[in-house]
């Protein structure tokens, strides 16, 4: 299994605008991303730090991804 990548919110964002999240709204620190298909929301925080990797994990499985998913994204930046 390949390790997790070191991904900041400004690439999350990026990857889940890629596969048709919409921001619907900021609320606090935090964006609220939303799929209109699937009806999936993502909270990304909004900080310009690395994500821990557990908070990343539990993002991409409230989205619907998989860790190979990120990776795959990670490394056709």
């Amino acid at each position: 299994m390949t390790k997790l990548p070191a991904v900041r919110p400004r690439e999350v964002i990026r990857f889940l605008e890629q596969n048709g999240f919409v921001l619907d709204h900021a609320s606090g620190s935090h964006f609220i991303f939303y799929h209109l298909v699937s009806r999936r929301r993502a909270v990304v925080p909004r900080h310009n730090r690395d994500m821990p990797k557990g908070t990343l994990l539990s993002l991409l499985r409230e989205a619907g991804f998989t860790r190979d998913d990120i990776i795959e994204f990670m490394a056709g930046r």
